[in-house]
């Protein structure tokens, strides 16, 4: 018995729209119209991410309207999109391996789950959860060495911008002037070799693995309550005063018709759904995002040598700069770039996945 078929018993009357599974899809199609999907996902959100980085690693706190200005001002609007090629070129594959694992786990545990007896909400958020968890571990094998280059072009030239707005200026990101990703890779391998492509890998594994495991999990769950309260509120006007989804008052709508969604109710679920996801997920992995970022862009000195920072030093250099509140820089942009992101990644995705299904001779 499959996670989807464990749905459409349960929530017979409502059709949660996430009914697809892995063996469904035509896996060429999947990943052809996924690659440029989410590729116009990531360039329409990707000034965010610039925003947020630059947040991340400022020693002095800085408004998103300041920031901005100081942008647009010293670079122009290009300043916005720097290292989008190589984080875009890294956005397929790892988007691949993402996506691959994320459905191939949750169909696996989520049928591994209905068989042990739990509830078809709690091994729904289970099934998520594990399939969060691990994508987002497979997807780090790529995306870390691309998010360590396109971080460095992002924040080459803050410096100016800082100083601009009145702030200090922001600690010294590298030695080396980057030209491109090209440029970027070649001088990190030679200053810092292979394991300077992979600094921050461990905490991007504790950051993005939990991150999306809770995010996951949150989705599901707030996705069947947002149907749920929908289904009490319409079986409230419903004139035969029967409730139209399970879970309200028990009963179902006479007849077997049950409530069926329209897009634009479905698309509003999906999406509020994803906002509360992103904030409960935010708030949670900040800290770690932060402590991440700066690992990946931030060099110390030691005996007028430049070194990488520890975690220790990363950590303390934060307190330091504004206690435990520093931990939160950026936390606006990062919010507002995972709301942003998740809403249209999950409408992107269910749409994708429908797109993708296979037909039937």
């Amino acid at each position: 018995m499959s996670l989807s078929m464990a749905e459409d018993d349960s929530a017979s009357e409502i059709h949660i729209p996430a009914d697809i599974d892995w063996h469904m899809l035509d896996k060429s199609r999947f990943f052809f119209l996924g690659a440029a999907l989410f590729s116009g996902v990531s360039a329409a959100l990707y000034p965010i991410v610039v925003l947020k980085t630059r947040q991340q690693i400022s020693p002095t706190p800085i408004s998103c309207f300041k920031m901005s200005f100081a942008i647009m001002r010293h670079e122009g609007f290009r300043g916005f999109y720097r290292g989008f090629g190589t984080s875009l070129m890294g956005t397929i594959p790892a988007r691949a391996l993402y996506m691959t694992a994320l459905e191939v786990t949750k169909s696996n545990v989520g049928t591994v789950t209905v068989r042990l007896g739990y509830s078809d909400t709690t091994a729904l958020a289970i099934a998520n959860a594990a399939a969060g968890l691990s994508s987002a571990m497979a997807a780090q094998l790529v995306w870390t060495p691309i998010d360590v280059v396109s971080q460095r072009l992002m924040v080459q030239t803050c410096s100016s911008s800082s100083r601009s707005s009145g702030k200090n200026s922001i600690p010294s990101v590298s030695t080396y002037n980057y030209n491109n990703g090209l440029d970027a890779f070649r001088k990190i391998m030679y200053s810092d070799g292979f394991r300077g492509l992979y600094r921050g890998f461990g905490i991007s594994i504790l950051t993005y693995a939990p991150s999306n495991a809770v995010w996951w999990a949150s989705y599901s769950v707030a996705h069947r309550l947002i149907w749920g309260g929908f289904g009490c509120y319409m079986g409230k006007k419903d004139e035969n005063g029967l409730a139209l989804v399970h879970g309200c008052s028990g009963s179902s709508v006479g007849g077997g018709g049950g409530f069926r969604p329209d897009s634009r109710a479905t698309l509003a679920v999906q999406g509020l759904s994803a906002a509360m996801a992103s904030g409960v997920s935010a708030l949670i992995t900040m800290p770690l995002d932060t402590i991440k970022t700066r690992l990946q862009v931030l060099d110390g000195e030691e005996n007028g040598q430049r070194r990488p920072l520890t975690i220790v030093q990363t950590v303390r250099n934060l307190v330091k700069e504004g206690g435990f509140g520093a931990c939160y820089r950026g936390l606006g942009p990062r919010w507002a770039s995972m709301a942003m992101s998740a809403t249209t990644m999950i409408t992107t995705y269910e749409f994708l996945k429908r797109l993708s299904t296979k037909t039937l001779d």
